[in-house]
């Protein structure tokens, strides 16, 4: 049996707790290895090594520290079936899906590498004579990072890479479900000649060792993605403690179809928003607001291509909709659909666990399909996170949008019209951080900020140079080559 333990000070260590967590496969149950399972002591080495290395890491200029982060993309690059492998067999989405995860996380490297030739500041002019005024990014120290099982490279790259490139250390803790990618990411790293201390790799839960990272004092910022509960006590107690946080925290994503859309086109969007992923995407199209003279024809459409969807192991090249990732989650979906039906919404397709041809073994869930759907209904505003959409009819674009924008969430939305006068007023009214024209809610570019509005975050974006914000401190610097003192805003006026 394989086991997997922490990567501290350059080091793979085990805890000293003794203790190990089986890995299964959501696909058929099968255990795939154990894993360490750690203690606040083994959070308090990591510190310790962080802490120590990225004194001097702060110091090596950034495009000595960026040509690390090339040979972490080209790395990624070389074993990008083999990581898309592993990654499906621990966390269920099908090959092509985790495949292009794969090649997220090496395009972010080879983004992030760049910025070590930028990290831009500005310079101003000053407002006295003889003097210089410039503003420089600097790091934060360490950084705490918390991961989830739905993207487990993509986005511990989204994180990781500014994080280094920016003079940072981290220590990582990684979704206790998807413990070997990680460790095979860290070992990627390792070859790319990354030095001891500035990458430590800690799992464990998340009340131990995720709490451990939010309160110890040697972290200096804790960047998490997950749920709303769990994002808001860590953005609570890390307020108390005075540590920056930037927090990613799910959405209730809407596409929105009007009477002029490509119907086909909008049906295509929403199967592969709503069911890539078996629905586990925080940007997954979760509710379908629809013009009322087009939904039953648009209806149609979706069930016809849901009839087409095969369910199974996502290692088959011919399955499109692989397992959720625990018998908790599916349970909960269960859940909501009994909570949908006993609400009042008419259940179209699915809506029941998946069995037959093997399915009984692993974790899946049947596409499911809802409509005659009130945007009040909790289908309609809490994240279920699985294989479930709502339709939800309207009278026109502005009751569109007002459905739209009637949810805690505000991470992506999405509008299908042929009319740009339309397009530009969801672009400008729309309430979420990603809008999509004429495409479904999900993929999104690295080279573009991610994140959301209201609960779905605090303001921080992940990805693109917008993640350099994060992970870095602003400082001026004002230089006086006048030799004498001269005073801003009382000599100069």
């Amino acid at each position: 049996m394989k086991r997997y333990v922490n990567y501290i000070n350059g080091e793979w260590v085990a805890s000293e707790s003794g203790e190990w967590v089986q890995n299964m496969n959501p696909a058929n149950g099968e255990v795939l290895g154990e894993v360490t399972s750690s203690t606040e002591k083994d959070v308090d080495r990591a510190v310790q090594a962080a802490k120590k290395a990225q004194k001097e890491w702060a110091k090596v200029p950034a495009p000595e520290r960026a040509d690390v982060l090339y040979k972490v993309a080209y790395l990624l690059k070389e074993r990008k079936e083999e990581l898309a492998r592993v990654l499906t067999t621990e966390m269920g989405k099908v090959i092509a899906e985790a495949r292009g995860e794969v090649q997220e996380a090496i395009d972010m490297a080879f983004y992030m590498a760049g910025e070590g030739r930028r990290l831009f500041g500005e310079t101003v002019p000053s407002e006295l004579r003889d003097k210089f005024a410039m503003s420089v990014r600097v790091p934060v120290g360490v950084a705490g990072l918390i991961t989830p099982w739905n993207f487990p490279i993509a986005i511990a790259s989204w994180k990781s890479l500014p994080a280094l490139v920016a003079g940072n250390a981290v220590v990582w803790k990684p979704a206790t479900e998807t413990p070997f990618l990680a460790a095979e990411f860290v070992k990627i790293y390792e070859e790319a000649g990354l030095p001891k201390g500035l990458l430590n790799l800690v799992y464990g839960s998340g009340n131990v060792v995720g709490n451990a990272i939010v309160e110890h004092p040697g972290i200096d910022l804790v960047s998490f993605t997950g749920s709303n509960e769990v994002g808001a006590k860590i953005n609570g107690r890390a307020g108390e403690l005075l540590k920056r946080t930037s927090l990613e925290m799910g959405g209730k994503n809407a596409v929105t179809v009007l009477e002029d859309a490509d119907l086909d086109l909008a049906a295509d969007g929403i199967v592969w928003s709503a069911f890539g992923t078996s629905g586990q995407r925080c940007t997954a199209c979760s509710r379908v607001i629809v013009q009322e003279s087009v939904k039953e024809a648009l209806e149609q459409k979706v069930l016809e291509k849901m009839k087409t969807l095969k369910l199974g192991d996502g290692l088959d090249e011919s399955v499109d909709v692989g397992p959720v990732i625990n018998r908790s989650a599916l349970e909960k979906i269960h859940e909501y659909v009994h909570i949908g039906q006993l609400e009042g919404a008419k259940l179209l397709a699915g809506g029941d666990i998946a069995t037959g041809n093997g399915l009984d073994q692993g974790n899946y869930y049947q596409p499911t399909l809802f409509t005659d759907v009130k945007s009040d209904m909790r289908i309609a505003q809490e994240e279920i996170f699985g294989p479930v959409v709502s339709f939800i009819p309207v009278k026109d674009l502005d009751e569109a949008i007002e459905v739209n924008n009637n949810v805690k969430f505000g991470l992506s939305s999405s509008i299908f019209t042929a009319d740009v006068n339309k397009v530009f007023r969801a672009m400008r009214d729309f309430d979420t951080g990603i809008v999509y024209v004429n495409a479904g809610t999900t993929g999104a570019e690295i080279h573009l900020p991610f994140g959301g509005t209201k609960g779905t975050g605090n303001g921080h974006r992940d990805s693109g140079v917008a993640s350099l914000d994060v992970f870095t401190e602003w400082r001026s610097v004002y230089i006086d080559y006048s030799g004498k003192i001269q005073r801003a805003q009382i000599d100069n006026y």
